[in-house]
């Protein structure tokens, strides 16, 4: 499947009535264990990345090079479309965003999120001019593109404390007329909170399942108006935690349990050689 079969795919999914799942692997493997499980689309986590390279996500130690690199061998592991996690774009000004819209297009994936915090804790939300004008060149970078490319803007107040309902509102409808095709407000606290952000926009919405430690059922989350829901850093997180909790077996006890249910190296192996 060609980048153009896989961004009309990808784009298919958040056309219909139907929420989908779109799950975050970390590297080629997960990707491809996700794949075969039946997922239809797949997207990157910048905080699986950071995990996986050793360090803290967020605070700017993942440059730009490796997000694409990641982003490049998740996309060429399955045959399915790929969104990346892109965070601000790595950059301040609205041509960073631009640019690493090509830049994505050009690793591999067909979709792709820029988000309006800073990386600066002293003030970790773009003024609100220049998040539009970022959303907005980012959004004529994706429609250049010789095939459809689908443009996530995100609004990151309540990842940030700033829990002000109203002014992600606000942006998420700039966004929305700025060109982006999805919108994304992760953090919300609630279902309320959640469905009156998808009755505010004409865009699908975009919900990461376990922000906060609270996990709301898909059931709820299509009954709210939401088209899409990610996974985050909840998958990576759940495998480090198997991690740790099966070399803590061994360490502590001597023991070795965890090998119970474990998937078997030929059953890896399988998923790995499926495509």
């Amino acid at each position: 499947m060609d980048q153009f079969e896989k961004g009309t795919r990808l784009r298919a999914l958040h056309e219909r009535e139907r929420l989908f799942v779109i799950p975050n692997p970390w590297d080629a493997g997960s990707a491809r264990l996700l794949a075969a499980m039946g997922f239809e689309a797949l997207a990157t986590t910048s905080a699986g990345l950071a995990f996986g390279l050793g360090v803290v996500d967020g605070l700017g130690l993942v440059s730009r090079e490796q997000c694409l690199a990641n982003a490049a061998l998740i996309a060429a592991a399955t045959h399915l479309p790929v969104s990346a996690d892109l965070e601000n774009g790595y950059g301040d000004r609205p041509e960073d965003a631009a640019e690493c819209i090509r830049l994505a297009a050009a690793a591999g994936v067909v979709g792709g999120s820029i988000e309006d915090a800073t990386g600066r804790p002293e003030a970790p939300i773009y003024d609100f001019g220049l998040a539009v004008e970022r959303v907005a060149a980012a959004a004529v970078a994706a429609r250049a593109l010789p095939f459809p490319f689908s443009f996530v803007a995100r609004a990151e107040n309540y990842l940030h404390g700033v829990r002000d309902l109203d002014d992600t509102l606000k942006r998420l409808q700039a966004f929305e007329a700025a060109g982006a095709d999805v919108l994304f407000a992760p953090g919300l606290p609630d279902l309320e909170s959640i469905r009156t952000v998808c009755a505010s926009v004409g865009k699908p919405v975009n919900v990461v399942a376990g922000a906060g430690g609270v996990a709301f059922s898909l059931a709820d989350l299509a009954a709210a108006g939401v088209r899409r829901v990610s996974t985050g850093s909840t998958l990576a997180r759940a495998a480090l935690t198997g991690l740790r909790d099966a070399a803590a077996s061994v360490n502590e006890t001597g023991g070795f349990g965890f090998l119970q249910g474990l998937m078997s190296g030929g059953e890896v192996s399988a998923v790995m050689r499926r495509e």
